[in-house]
C-alpha cells in the first residue's frame, strides 16, 4: 500500500522542478517521434530495371508502400507493409472509383496489381489517396501533395 504525504510548503519548489523535468522529458519524446515521422518520404527510382516509387525512410530498410512496374507495361504492383501479409480479394478505392483485385501475402507485406489505365489508378494519381481493404482490414496509401508529381511521373512511365 502506498502512502502519500502532502507536500510541505518548503517542498513546493522541488515538486515544480520535478514536474518541469517530466514535462521536458515528455516534450523531448514527442519531438523525437515527430522527427521519425518526418523522415518518411516518397522516392522515385528510375533507371535500369523496374521503375519504383517507394514510401520510405531513405537509407534504411523501413518501407510503408512501394509501387513498381516495368515501364510501358500498364501494370503497377503495389506492396503494402505494416498490416500483415493477408491474402484474398482486395477492394481498392480512390475518389468515387473502386475495383477488386487479388492480394497475395508475401512474408511481411501484401502485394497486389493494378492496371494503370483503370479509373481507380487515375483517381489515385489525381488525389494521392488509395484505400486497400482485404478481409475487412483497410490500409491507406497517401501521397502528399508535395510528392504528387512523382506519382504522375510513375503513372506516365508505366502506362501501356
Amino acid at each position: 500500500m502506498a502512502i502519500f504525504w502532502p507536500i510541505a510548503e518548503q517542498d513546493a519548489p522541488e515538486a515544480r522542478r520535478l514536474r518541469g523535468q517530466s514535462m521536458t522529458s515528455f516534450l523531448a519524446t514527442m519531438i523525437a517521434l515527430l522527427a521519425v515521422q518526418a523522415g518518411w518520404t516518397w522516392t522515385l527510382y528510375e533507371g535500369e530495371g523496374p521503375l519504383v516509387l517507394a514510401h520510405e525512410i531513405p537509407d534504411t530498410p523501413r518501407l510503408r508502400a512501394t509501387l513498381e512496374c516495368e515501364p510501358g507495361t500498364g501494370i503497377a504492383h503495389l506492396d503494402l507493409y505494416g498490416a500483415g501479409a493477408s491474402s484474398g480479394m482486395a477492394t481498392v478505392a480512390s475518389g468515387d472509383a473502386a475495383a477488386q483485385t487479388e492480394s497475395v501475402g508475401v512474408a511481411d507485406h501484401r502485394s497486389l496489381a493494378i492496371r494503370t489505365d483503370h479509373p481507380v489508378f487515375g483517381q489515385f494519381v489525381l488525389t494521392g489517396v488509395l484505400a486497400v481493404t482485404v478481409a475487412g482490414r483497410s490500409q491507406a496509401v497517401e501521397v502528399e501533395a508535395t510528392h504528387l508529381a512523382k506519382l504522375r511521373r510513375f503513372a506516365e512511365l508505366c502506362g501501356g
